[in-house]
């Protein structure tokens, strides 16, 4: 990062999608982020946000304060948690006031962020860097995370200064395929890649749809948990970014809050993805999942969908970040039928039969789910 290349104090800024202009944001008066498509996008492409911002030759601003002013489309590209710890970090080492605007921010992002969105200016990294040894790399994540020096500050922020999520990660290429691998948090048990990739295996024979998933090795513990980018594709050699939203995103919900019930979830689904019978149907099984492992951070960061130019329309994507987890508060952040504390079996097929699914088919994914869980996760819960 060079200092002199970076022009602080953005008004506005440039949103691309595959080299379109997709319109112009830029900072108000009183500190909210306005966007305006571009002319020809309202001609040929598509609403980026269906609910916020709908395709219509208009200029529009949030209602909320959330994301710092940002619709929640874009605050979707941020980094947060371990992504902002790195950004800051760098800002600091390189002497650059971190107290930016959230345009800078995005600048910041440029072409490197989740999904498809990119901005310009870009003031992002682009030097290629060569992948180090995994072990000494979480050892590196653990000094940042404890505010101690690390010589790999700068390749750490080329590998993940984009990503979003609590724990550190780096987000490369292998064997053609783009990972997010994840490393401990200070607070986390060393095991717990291991135990994030039983609980993705757990999942997919639980019936819910995700991406490839493994375990990188490591000589100081059973390995760090790998899963393969779903906003990104290979076709035909050239890789290919897939636009995505979050349902916090989606709804401009604050998902650092619990904020949302798995009945406003299924609603989103069916809405979004035109009653796709197996996109509700995973949604249900995500629930039960959750439920019955205790991964209790099912907040509306952690569940996404996916644009497809192809059928012009939304689908759920894969799931992710699926482990053991509590909250602060010891509840579900996302409440079954009103429930986070404790939800009941009952209460689970309320959502699903509000959601429009029959009752005993609900019966029968919630039995499956719950059984092949207790017996595989066991060790656990």
């Amino acid at each position: 990062m060079n200092k002199n290349d970076i022009k602080l104090g953005l008004k506005t800024l440039k949103v691309k999608y595959y080299n379109r202009y997709v319109g112009t944001l830029a900072l108000t008066r009183q500190g909210k982020v306005a966007f305006s498509y571009d002319h020809e996008w309202l001609e040929t492409g598509f609403a980026i946000s269906p609910f916020s911002l709908p395709l219509e030759a208009k200029v529009f601003v949030p209602n909320h304060h959330i994301y710092e002013g940002l619709f929640g489309i874009f605050a979707d590209s941020l980094p947060d948690a371990w992504g902002r710890l790195l950004l800051d970090r760098m800002l600091k080492e390189h002497s650059i006031d971190s107290n930016i605007t959230v345009l800078d921010r995005l600048a910041l992002v440029g072409k490197n962020g989740m999904g498809a969105l990119e901005y310009e200016p870009d003031y992002a990294l682009e030097e290629d860097v060569n992948l180090k040894n995994f072990d000494y790399l979480a050892e590196q994540c653990q000094k940042i995370l404890q505010t101690e020096y690390s010589e790999e500050l700068d390749f750490l922020y080329k590998m993940g200064g984009s990503s979003g999520g609590a724990r550190p990660k780096i987000l490369t290429s292998i064997d053609n395929k783009d990972w997010i691998i994840k490393f401990p948090a200070h607070i986390d048990s060393k095991e717990i890649g291991y135990q994030e990739y039983l609980y993705s295996e757990c999942a997919k024979k639980s019936g819910i749809i995700m991406t490839e998933t493994k375990l990188f090795p490591s000589r100081i513990c059973k390995g760090y948990f790998g899963t393969v980018r779903f906003d990104r594709n290979i076709q035909d050699d050239t890789k290919q970014k897939i636009h995505m939203a979050t349902a916090a995103g989606l709804l401009e919900a604050d998902y650092k809050a619990p904020c949302m019930d798995y009945h406003t979830l299924m609603k989103l689904t069916r809405i979004l993805t035109r009653e796709n019978k197996e996109a509700i149907e995973n949604m249900f099984r995500r629930m039960c999942f959750n439920v019955f492992a205790h991964n209790r951070d099912d907040h509306a960061k952690n569940f996404s969908f996916l644009y497809d130019e192809q059928i012009t329309g939304w689908r759920l994507s894969p799931a992710y970040d699926l482990t053991y987890s509590n909250t602060y508060f010891g509840e579900h952040t996302t409440s079954v039928d009103g429930n986070g504390a404790n939800p009941k079996e009952e209460e689970i097929l309320a959502v699903g039969v509000k959601a429009g699914m029959k009752k005993k088919d609900c019966i029968s994914i919630m039995e499956q789910v719950k059984e092949i869980v207790l017996h595989d996760l066991k060790e656990f819960l």
